[in-house]
């Protein structure tokens, strides 16, 4: 029998308890930042896959590339999700059946963990969790960590899609516009929000939009905050009819979907062309907050 979950998140105590575990794969999600000239981020990202082999993983864990093979590559947007059959692709070359425990995490702040997580979601299986704390406080607790590459065994995965995770961007201009009831949360960071930073050519935040920065859903030690201090900060959104959630281009929107569900929220939505898509257009309304 595989662990079972009761949660979206585990613990580090938790997975090293399950290590091993017959019928559950974890997933390395990892996704690097690359910076610019400056050293400050270029927006441009790479598979963490060397980082994987070389810095070291979880034990037993297999890698998961979200910059290509769990992304529809073929896409004008970067990150966009994957078609069923491709995914399904992805999922089994990994070793998951429709009967194993995934669990996933990432290097960073959870972002890309989430974002997996979500997609299994999205395509209709819940044995998901993601690990809170990610490898950063894996490693911190000194627990075992190997290198190398982790060969799994190929499987089948099939996939039972829920569309109704996903909202494009017609469906965000009719709430704008009061045609469709919906709360708008924008995980981008505040100052992104505001309109004061960012590399897109047109700045700011989808008007109607709440923030909950998917940088402020974590503590220092790089754990999901309380579920009192997700309330706080997702206070707005709470209790909408349904709650859409977007950012720049569909990954801290993912945190935000995530910690929506971790506070009991379940008729949430993501909007994938998030800002990449909605700015491109000169004419969807863009709002900015005095400095």
């Amino acid at each position: 029998m595989p662990p079972v979950l009761t949660s979206p998140l585990v613990s580090s105590q938790w997975l090293a308890d399950h290590i091993g575990a017959d019928e559950m794969v974890v997933v390395d999600a990892s996704v690097v930042s690359v910076a610019g000239p400056d050293g400050r981020p270029s927006g441009r990202f790479v598979t963490g896959h060397e980082q994987y082999l070389v810095g070291g993983h979880v034990p037993g864990a297999v890698f998961g590339d979200l910059v290509s093979e769990l992304s529809d590559h073929r896409a004008d947007l970067p990150f966009t999700r994957p078609d069923a059959e491709r995914f399904e692709a992805a999922v089994g070359a990994l070793g998951i059946t429709n009967e194993t425990t995934v669990v996933v995490y990432d290097s960073s702040v959870g972002l890309w963990a989430a974002r997996l997580w979500w997609l299994f979601r999205a395509f209709g299986y819940d044995d998901v969790a993601v690990l809170d704390g990610g490898f950063t406080t894996w490693q911190r607790e000194q627990r075992p960590i190997d290198v190398g590459h982790v060969e799994p065994q190929p499987a089948l995965f099939l996939a039972d899609e829920r569309p109704e995770l996903w909202v494009d961007k017609a469906y965000v201009e009719a709430v704008v516009h009061g045609d469709e009831q919906a709360a708008l949360v924008c995980g981008s960071p505040r100052a992104e929000f505001a309109g004061h930073e960012g590399r897109r050519p047109r700045l700011g935040h989808i008007p109607g939009s709440v923030n909950a920065p998917a940088d402020e859903l974590v503590a220092d030690d790089r754990r999901f905050a309380s579920p009192a201090q997700l309330r706080a900060l997702l206070a707005p959104a709470l209790g909408a009819d349904r709650v859409v959630v977007y950012c720049g281009q569909g990954i801290a929107a993912s945190a935000d979907a995530l910690a929506l569900t971790l506070v009991g929220e379940r008729n949430v939505a993501l909007y994938d062309g998030s800002l990449t898509e909605w700015a491109a257009d000169g004419d969807a309304p863009l709002t900015t907050l005095a400095a």
